[in-house]
């Protein structure tokens, strides 16, 4: 008995996420509601309260789905890569194009959290993986740096390359048009990685 409650459970889940995911993929985190997602869903306004503790646990929930689609497609992105400058590249275009492709999804990861102070710390760990892509090339192109400096750099480099990307797909008024993004951002790496170089 008690198996069959949590399957049901499970299947509630996975029914208000898919619909969560597709209001935020067609009209962004700050459209979803209690109300809207359950009735995609197709199930009671109460619902959602037996599958998650309220509407930002959901929203955590997705954007917790969001990150291991883009931590999978950066892992495809940099594979058969070895020469460090070639792989901080690749996650940069891999970025950019997940971005891209996935706007609101993307958007939602840093939308949610200017949204509410109360972002669980299990999913705030989970935002790890991204400074970690970035921390293992940069101590191999310095491997002087001590392992804290060294994350560090990766961090700068991730909120310098995550806020040209983000100003650009956003539209702020700085941001750059979508055929110079991706270059300039290639030229950006360069510069930043050649300092780290005469750094050394």
């Amino acid at each position: 008995m008690v198996g069959k409650r949590e399957a049901k459970r499970e299947e509630l889940k996975a029914s208000l996420m898919k619909a969560a995911t597709g209001i935020m993929e067609e009209e962004g985190v700050r459209a979803l509601n209690a109300r809207n997602v359950t009735g995609i869903a197709g199930c009671a306004l109460g619902s959602l309260y037996t599958a998650f503790k309220d509407l930002d646990d959901l929203i955590v929930h997705v954007n917790s789905q969001t990150l291991r689609a883009l931590g999978e497609a950066l892992r495809q992105d940099v594979m058969s890569l070895e020469d460090p400058v070639d792989i901080l590249k690749a996650l940069a275009r891999g970025y950019v194009k997940f971005a891209q492709e996935n706007f609101r999804l993307w958007n939602a990861l840093f939308e949610y959290a200017d949204m509410t102070s109360d972002v669980p710390e299990w999913h705030e760990k989970e935002q790890a993986f991204l400074i970690n892509f970035i921390r293992v090339p940069v101590s191999q192109l310095s491997p002087h740096l001590p392992e804290e400096e060294a994350m560090t750099r990766a961090r700068t480099l991730f909120a310098a390359v995550h806020g040209i990307v983000a100003f650009s797909l956003q539209r702020r008024y700085i941001g750059l048009g979508h055929d110079e993004l991706e270059p300039e951002l290639i030229r950006f790496i360069d510069q930043m990685l050649a300092g780290l170089a005469e750094s050394q």
